[in-house]
């Protein structure tokens, strides 16, 4: 899987992309991200990509022209149109489910808006969705690429061990993942549960289970009623 990354502060998204999980698959060649300046693809001498909005109001707006050149930069050196997002406030709510599903996509383009948000033309001529990380808002879309691009690729083949570091964990299988304990066996007077450290598989899974019903119910309504269903 390839996915690029439109933005206005490429150092800040490379200065993440680069650690981790993600850092070392991008090394180890199990997916490919990389980072493109809008700036480079505006045709202003002054490298300009944002003006004022149409009938007033605080702010700038992104214009068309610069994440459009972007846009046909990337089409033209994958040899066919990705599936292009926008992270915006407005758009639907990320989940688990659409992360899995984007994961098994060949090429994404994720553009991050700045300012104002950027002109709604660019939206409507080349964007195919637009996904929010929550109902709040930041002050560009860097932060939400770099959460979008974290939680695809984690699913992504050969980027975890093994599958079961993903499938095991909250939100994944329908429920929130069971408390973990390490070592000290003690600490401040608290012991790790007995049921633990006893070596039986069977009890230990069905404890876990337990757990992570009681967590969903208790923290996550929504969610332990769509597991039942």
């Amino acid at each position: 899987m390839k996915i690029e990354i439109a933005t206005l502060f490429p150092e800040m998204c490379e200065a993440v992309l680069n650690e981790s999980i993600v850092g070392r698959a991008r090394k180890a060649g199990k997916i490919e991200v990389s980072c493109r300046q809008i700036r480079e693809y505006t045709k202003d001498k002054h490298r300009r990509v944002d003006d004022t909005p149409y009938g007033g109001g605080m702010g700038m707006v992104m214009q068309c022209e610069p994440i459009y050149n972007c846009y046909k930069a990337v089409c033209e050196d994958l040899g066919s149109k990705p599936h292009t997002i926008y992270m915006s406030p407005k758009g639907t709510v990320l989940n688990e489910k659409r992360a899995s599903e984007l994961s098994e996509m060949e090429n994404i383009l994720i553009i991050c808006g700045h300012y104002e948000g950027v002109d709604q033309r660019i939206i409507d001529k080349i964007v195919d969705e637009e996904i929010s990380i929550g109902d709040y808002v930041l002050t560009g879309g860097e932060l939400p690429a770099l959460v979008l691009t974290d939680c695809i690729a984690r699913l992504c083949k050969g980027v975890l061990s093994d599958d079961v570091c993903f499938t095991d964990e909250s939100i994944y299988s329908g429920l929130l993942e069971y408390p973990q304990y390490t070592r000290p066996e003690v600490w401040e007077g608290k012991a790790v549960p007995s049921v633990l450290l006893s070596g039986h598989h069977k009890n230990i899974e069905s404890w876990r289970h337990e757990q992570s019903l009681k967590l969903t119910e208790q923290r996550r309504p929504d969610l332990y009623e769509e597991y039942f269903k």
